[in-house]
Parts: C-alpha cells; sequence; structure tokens
C-alpha cells in the first residue's frame, strides 16, 4: 500500500518538473481576455514569454503543483492500486477504470484548491520582464500566500473555488488515463511476447496523458476561467459556458488544446514511466 503511495509521489514530481512549461502556456491562452487576446496561439505564447519575462516566465506557479503534486500524485496512484486489489477481478480492463474513477475523485480536493493557486500565481505578472516581476509586488507571493489571501477575502468557498469542475473532471480523466495505459502495455507485450520496457512505458503513459486530456479538455476550459476570475465576471459554470460561447463560440472550449497535448506526452510519460519503474525496482529486490 505505502509503495504505490510512494511511486505516485515521485512519478507526479517528474510529471509537473517536465511538463510545467506547456501548463503555463496552456492557463495563460485559457484565461485571457477573449475581447483582446494578448497571445495569438501556443508557439506565440511561448515567444512572448521567453521573451518578455525570460525562460523562467515558464515556470512560475510551479511551486504549487510540485508542493501538492506529491500528495495528489500519492493519493491517485496509491488509492487506485488498492482499489484495484480489492476488487473481484483485479486484472480486468473495467477494473483499472472503476479503480481510476475513485482515485480521480479521492484527489481532487488537494488538487482543486492547489490548481486554484497555480492558476493565480501563472497569470500574475503577464508581460513583465524577469527584473521587473521581481523588483515589483505583486498581489501573491507564493502558493500558500495566495490560498490565505483568498481565504480572508472569500472563506472556505473561495479556497475550494472550481472544486465541483475539477471532480467532474479528473473522475472521468482518471478512469481513461488507467484504461488507456493498462490497454496499450498489454497490446504492446501481446505484439513483443516480452515484458514493456522503459520506451513502452513512455509511449504509453504519454498517450495515456492524452487521452485523459481529450475526454475532458471543456471542462478544464472553464474551470480555469472560473479559477482565475477575480472580478465576479461569472455566475457558475453555466454562466461561464454560455458567455465564453456568445464570444467565441465553440472555440472557446478548445482554447489551449495543443498546449495541453504537447505538454500531457511529456508529463504523462515521466510519470507512468516514473511510477512502473519504482515498482518494478521494488519487486526485484523484494524477489533476491
Amino acid at each position: 500500500m505505502a509503495l504505490d503511495f510512494f511511486a505516485g509521489c515521485l512519478g507526479g514530481c517528474a510529471g509537473i518538473i517536465v511538463g510545467h512549461p506547456f501548463d503555463t502556456v496552456k492557463v495563460r491562452l485559457q484565461t485571457q481576455s477573449t475581447v483582446n487576446p494578448i497571445y495569438r496561439g501556443t508557439i506565440d505564447c511561448f515567444a512572448q514569454i521567453v521573451k518578455k519575462e525570460s525562460p523562467l516566465g515558464l515556470y512560475k506557479g510551479m511551486a504549487s503543483p510540485l508542493y501538492g503534486v506529491a500528495a495528489i500524485s500519492a493519493v491517485v496512484f496509491g488509492v487506485q492500486g488498492n482499489v484495484q486489489r480489492r476488487m473481484n477481478d483485479p486484472d480486468s480492463l473495467l477494473t483499472h477504470f472503476v479503480a481510476g474513477c475513485v482515485g480521480g475523485v479521492a484527489q481532487s480536493i488537494i488538487c482543486g484548491p492547489m490548481e486554484l493557486a497555480k492558476t493565480r500565481m501563472q497569470i500574475q505578472g503577464q508581460g513583465e520582464s524577469l527584473h521587473k516581476f521581481r523588483s515589483s509586488r505583486h498581489t501573491y507571493t507564493g502558493p500558500v500566500d495566495c490560498l490565505l489571501k483568498i481565504y480572508h477575502k472569500e472563506g472556505v468557498p473561495g479556497v475550494f473555488r472550481g472544486l465541483g469542475l475539477t471532480a467532474a473532471r479528473d473522475t472521468p480523466s482518471f478512469a481513461f488515463y488507467f484504461l488507456s495505459f493498462e490497454w496499450l502495455c498489454r497490446k504492446m507485450q501481446a505484439q513483443t511476447g516480452a515484458e514493456v520496457g522503459t520506451l513502452g512505458l513512455l509511449f504509453a503513459g504519454g498517450m495515456a496523458g492524452i487521452c485523459a486530456w481529450v475526454v475532458t479538455y471543456p471542462i478544464d476550459v472553464m474551470k480555469s476561467k472560473i479559477q482565475a476570475d477575480m472580478k465576479n465576471q461569472y455566475k457558475g459554470f453555466a454562466d461561464c459556458c454560455i458567455q465564453s460561447y456568445r464570444i467565441n463560440g465553440m472555440r472557446a472550449f478548445t482554447t489551449g488544446f495543443c498546449s495541453t497535448v504537447l505538454r500531457a506526452f511529456p508529463t504523462n510519460a515521466a510519470t507512468f514511466a516514473t511510477v512502473s519503474l519504482v515498482l518494478a525496482l521494488h519487486e526485484k529486490w523484494r524477489n533476491r
């Protein structure tokens, strides 16, 4: 049991370090003004951040997910692994799907506030040079300060803003995440007749990440808008959908999708490969 949590922790940290720049671009694109957008697309957003804010601008807000990812990934992989082993048919694809659902729900209570802080930090100081950003005073000095200030201003509901959407996104997302990873690994093993190697784990993890995002991406866009909304522009999920659709049509629900896919593959390749290798190393050590 403890091993699942430990492996998930290491895998999550590896994924965050690899994929955070892409996440920053995704959030900037999702939360920018739809009337007067700053960025024309994924590549333009990357270029502008690096030019105006230095490459370190891509890592704004990384402290929040890095602090929280240990807990989140530990919960996801720990709960998923334990639920899977306790079901009647632990090796079936349906079991992986159901266990992923449970893991997704369990981690959302941590993930919601963490992503709220990350989103607020990522949109802070847009367009400022690194020197100006460091010398200027900003609303939030870090993820903990961000959540404390939100709490003092909006109370507990403010800290958990977007929690329902986080759960609505992550429940099916993690279900398809674990299902697609297991399915791909079985297909590769059936074709080669051997255990899936590191490259295979990287490929399966990356593709599982893309699959998970494709299923729930429109919910994520609305979640980011609501969590970034400090002017109470939106009354809720339905109102956010209606306002976004009126301005941008169906494109409003796919904003930042390219950067998300670019991020999903390396992030989840690193995450799943790390988790699988840690579990495999433990198994070899135990059987010595």
